[in-house]
């Protein structure tokens, strides 16, 4: 990979080099980014189930020897745990899963481990993989993203100014992303089956990902755009990087981003 990358004005012009920091040199690793993608999705879920005690309490209890009062063998009844009434009777079926107000047979557990633990260093080492594969041509044309210019994209820091979605949009037209922009705004799709009552009902195509090293307006400017994300360098996650755990997203980074990457020494 080349050291240095041309810095791009919102005509996709160039306007200088600018160096890349060691971030770019590290081996792409789809199942370390695919595992870490894993790992932060699962800090999403939410823990559920039911009540341990749901279904159990009742007076129920089943009487299987003979020569007991309540007694069930040879009464031409089933055979399961009943409720105990006065006089030595008993009333109906509980407790087991096929009754009325039985428990459930396998509920949800409540104290199911969710979350998946990943090292550290092993989560630092797949955000760089992830980095890396946003200057791998091949690697970002295999996600399905459509763009006319080289790789890695690197816009000047002015970028960061912008304050208007019109004009956030005309500088990533700018820059030859244009088709992948309207890849995303038609791909927005209905969810099927039932979670189309869940998530807004829609499912959308993610497109250009910024990241910023100062926002000054960038992040208001783009929130609105079908399938564009903006992000601070410092707070860049595998799950901006390479949606769905699949690497290679088209990333657009300003200058700013690059030399706090570099300066900073960010997921070393």
């Amino acid at each position: 990979m080349a050291n240095n990358a041309s810095v791009l004005d919102f005509s996709g012009k160039s306007e200088g080099q600018v160096a890349l920091p060691p971030q770019f040199d590290e081996p792409v690793r789809p199942d370390l980014i695919s595992r870490a993608a894993h790992a932060q999705f699962t800090l999403t879920l939410q823990p559920k189930g039911a009540f341990p005690l749901a279904g159990m309490a009742t007076s129920a209890e089943y009487f299987g020897r003979r020569h007991e009062p309540r007694q069930t063998i040879n009464t031409g009844r089933s055979r399961l745990p009943r409720e105990k009434l006065a006089d030595n009777r008993l009333g109906r079926v509980r407790q087991v899963p096929h009754s009325v107000t039985g428990r459930r047979a396998h509920p949800p557990k409540p104290y199911t481990v969710l979350v998946e633990k990943i090292n550290f260093k092993e989560k630092m080492k797949a955000i760089r993989s992830a980095i890396a594969a946003t200057a791998d041509d091949g690697t970002v044309r295999k996600r399905g993203h459509k763009f006319s210019c080289a790789l890695p994209i690197v816009v000047d820091s002015n970028f960061e100014s912008i304050k208007k979605s019109g004009e956030s949009r005309n500088a990533l037209e700018g820059l030859g992303l244009s088709e992948d922009l309207r890849r995303a705004r038609e791909g927005r799709r209905m969810r099927s089956g039932r979670a189309r009552l869940r998530k807004g009902g829609y499912r959308s195509t993610s497109s250009v990902l910024i990241v910023y090293g100062k926002d000054s307006g960038v992040w208001r400017a783009t929130r609105n755009i079908p399938g564009v994300d903006a992000v601070a360098v410092e707070k860049l996650d595998v799950g901006l990087l390479a949606p769905g755990g699949v690497p290679g997203r088209l990333t657009v980074w300003t200058r700013g981003a690059i030399e706090k990457l570099g300066k900073e020494r960010l997921y070393l």
